[in-house]
């Protein structure tokens, strides 16, 4: 698959940080862990720099589902369900996503989801492109590339996918579970913010004693929160839990809480390992993120 490439001068110019608010879809799989539920939310409350124009329901496979479609349409309904809990049923659009991992190095995977990211980045001006934020598999992302090449001009992805470049292995949920679309996303030369797990956005822990002291009084909103972190584990004494997701969201908001540089893109291979080529195309990288300014600006925003 032949994608356009942009000149290094525009790729870098997309991959600085957005000054001011941007326009954003979020492409989540919201039942498969409870950080995906605080990101939707933290987006909806971010009204100053983010725009939600879209919701996209994205597949996962594990115990809490029998297979991508399955997990799929359980995050479809977590959507739901969030945002009626937040009494905006209906505001925000919802997409079922893909109900497959792509079978293929240059197949999609047709889906809801990957058709409308194809129309909101072709109605987009080559100079406003559209923010395509991922916190699941990246399955419907890539499938919305090879259906369309040319929205590489017209999006920015930031995605949580991967561990840190240093790391032994990159075997991730959101990167592992879909490898060809994985290697789409790093290959294709889209602008593409890379955000790591292990090694960078593993600092933001929290526990039910922090959420419950900042986050259950905080209305339908905080309490629904509150329960979905208290009913996460059995016993949480001594227990921490990273809210992973939340990362890329606070990134669009303030990316000085998310140190970054522009590095080449990693090649990714078959056994998940990163490896590295100094002629390939540049993508910015999150190396460091600050637990606490993240939680507080987190917090402030469940008080509107």
């Amino acid at each position: 698959m032949s994608f356009p490439k942009l000149s290094q001068e525009l790729l870098i110019r997309r991959l600085n940080p957005p000054q001011g608010k941007v326009s954003i879809v979020l492409d989540t799989d919201t039942y498969n862990e409870i950080d995906d539920q605080f990101a939707v939310i933290y987006a909806l409350q971010s009204k100053d720099s983010i725009q939600l124009e879209a919701l996209y329901a994205t597949p996962f496979y594990n115990s809490l589902s029998t297979g991508p479609k399955d997990g799929m349409e359980k995050s479809y309904d977590e959507l739901e369900k969030i945002l009626s809990v937040m009494g905006k049923t209906g505001e925000i659009p919802i997409y079922k996503g893909s109900e497959a991992y792509l079978p293929a190095a240059d197949v999609p995977v047709e889906s809801a989801a990957a058709r409308n990211l194809v129309e909101r980045a072709m109605a987009r001006s080559e100079d406003d492109p559209l923010y395509v934020v991922a916190i699941g598999a990246i399955t419907n992302v890539a499938s919305a590339l090879l259906m369309e090449p040319s929205i590489v001009e017209r999006i920015v992805v930031v995605w949580l996918g991967g561990h840190a470049l240093h790391w032994p292995d990159t075997k991730e949920f959101n990167l592992a579970q879909d490898l060809h679309a994985s290697r789409i996303v790093l290959d294709s030369g889209v602008p593409l913010v890379l955000v790591p797990c292990m090694g960078v956005t593993s600092h933001l822990l929290t526990t039910l004693s922090e959420v419950e002291d900042y986050v259950k009084d905080k209305g339908a909103v905080g309490s629904y929160l509150y329960e979905t972190y208290k009913n996460c584990h059995d016993d949480h004494t001594g227990y921490s839990r990273v809210i992973w997701d939340i990362s890329t969201i606070a990134f669009l908001n303030n990316d000085a809480w998310l140190p970054s540089a522009l590095v080449h893109s990693p090649i990714l291979s078959e056994d998940f390992r990163w490896s590295f080529d100094p002629s390939r195309h540049f993508i910015r990288y999150v190396r460091h993120v600050n637990r606490d300014k993240v939680f507080q600006d987190l917090f402030a925003k469940l008080e509107g």
